[in-house]
């Protein structure tokens, strides 16, 4: 294709200069995470192609050596490519080979460029292809994200929830269905539920180890193994699982490995309805914490930051509207992700980039908020014990108790007279004297009211 000037000092060759030339697209980058499991899987590859004799001790000693070091972070700045490049990866994959390459002739004392005595294609590539690497490091970061950031991100949220949920127990407010005023429900079970969500979003996460472990690694062009040695890819998924500390192992069919990306559909599905569990937590606490004195105000929310340019002494809920954004975002990269998950096309999938790059955006993201939310906010929550009270005397909802005690009619017209009127429930009952005084207050006991066994048992 004729000849291409690389910059001085590069690592990266012609075929990474070719692909920056073509995709000035968006000036997005892998993330740290992806270039990390790229350098694992050449780091890997090298150590497998050892074990089987396939290639020089010296040369495969100074790819490991190379690969470490995209592993550890220092060979960044040389992946230069656009997320918007080829659909396989193809230009990311000769840009992790051509960086390898040069560093470890680099390192046996070489001319950078010269291909000697290292190869990118030849040694950094032997029994690959850009069609089995990428998505196998898709699966990789993936892995690594959601194990060292997502799950513990989402275990501190959950604990603080659920402190909270124990500190709140005692705390009756009136709850709420379509906005309007229901019965009875203590704080510590609304935050109870939240701690739930956050409990059941590290299960389905965790869960995701199944498929993302199994690795499309060995299947090469199309999946039939061509160019490759029968025992390169166990051996060197191998050496990744050791790497890692993850059980990885062989795609079982590597036709539907490398030509659909089912298990990062999956991921990102899992991750969106993450996003919508912490879009319910956000909204119920700037709604709760809402005023603070013409709105719910049931709960206080830490102050982080002033709210208005031009309205002293307001404060916004603005950690909680982070969050909103955040998973926002998460749930139209999912989109994106869903629409890829399209376009595997008979032995290959050509949307793998831009999967990538959205999914792990997703799990940082996801975790980001959730240890944000955790540290900035939920720690902080106080409860507005008063308001509470207040609110629950004044709910018509209180009426929901008193009719197994006289009737579903009669409970209702006292609920109508004290809409009317503006009296509670309990005034208009206790005038009425629809029962003794005593087994009146243990009926609109709110507290009660949260035990359905209790009240069940007219206890």
């Amino acid at each position: 294709m004729g000849e291409i000037r690389v910059p001085a000092g590069a690592l990266y060759g012609a075929q990474t200069q070719r692909a920056v030339d073509n995709f000035p697209i968006s000036n997005l980058r892998f993330p740290r995470e992806f270039i990390r499991a790229m350098g694992l899987i050449k780091l890997s590859a090298a150590r497998a192609n050892m074990d089987l004799g396939l290639i020089d001790k010296k040369i495969g000693s100074a790819i490991v050596q190379s690969a470490q070091e995209v592993v550890d972070g220092n060979l960044d700045q040389h992946f230069v490519i656009d997320i918007f490049q080829t659909g396989s990866g193809t230009s990311t994959n000769m840009n992790a080979n051509e960086v390898i390459s040069n560093r470890a002739i680099q390192l046996l004392g070489g001319a950078v460029g010269s291909k000697k005595p290292v190869h990118p294609n030849d040694h950094v590539n032997m029994g690959q292809s850009s069609n089995d690497v990428i998505p196998t490091a898709i699966h990789v970061a993936a892995l690594e994200s959601i194990e060292n950031a997502l799950i513990p991100a989402l275990t501190k949220l959950r604990r603080a929830l659920a402190s909270k949920a124990k500190e709140f127990d005692y705390i009756v407010k009136i709850g709420r269905t379509h906005l309007q005023d229901a019965t009875p429900i203590r704080l510590g079970q609304e935050f109870g539920g939240y701690a739930r969500q956050a409990q059941l979003s590290i299960r389905r996460v965790e869960k995701l180890r199944e498929s993302l472990g199994e690795l499309p690694l060995g299947g090469t062009a199309v999946g039939t193994g061509i160019n490759t040695h029968p025992r390169f890819a166990a051996r060197a998924i191998q050496h990744l699982s050791k790497l890692t500390g993850f059980n990885l192992r062989q795609a079982e069919n590597h036709f539907e490995a490398q030509s659909a990306k089912d298990a990062i559909v999956e991921t990102s599905g899992i991750l969106k309805t993450i996003a919508v569990s912490f879009t319910k937590i956000a909204n119920d606490l700037r709604w709760l914490a809402s005023g603070p004195r013409c709105g719910i105000g049931e709960i206080r929310l830490p102050e982080t930051q002033p709210g208005s340019s031009i309205m002293p002494g307001k404060v916004n809920p603005v950690i909680a509207e982070s969050v909103l954004m955040a998973a926002a975002q998460v749930i139209g990269n999912d989109l994106t992700v869903t629409l890829g998950g399209q376009s595997g096309v008979f032995e290959l999938h050509v949307m793998m980039p831009v999967m990538a790059y959205n999914l792990l955006e997703s799990i940082r993201l996801l975790a980001t908020s959730a240890v944000n939310l955790a540290d900035r906010c939920i720690v902080g929550i106080q409860a507005n014990v008063e308001r509470c009270n207040e609110m629950v005397e004044k709910s018509l909802a209180m009426c929901t108790a008193l009719a197994p005690e006289i009737g579903y009619d009669a409970a209702a017209a006292i609920a109508k007279e004290s809409y009317e009127t503006g009296k509670t429930v309990r005034e208009i009952a206790m005038a009425k004297r629809i029962m003794p005084p005593k087994r009146l207050k243990e009926v609109l006991d709110p507290m009660r009211m949260t035990k359905p066994g209790i009240a069940a048992k007219g206890e």
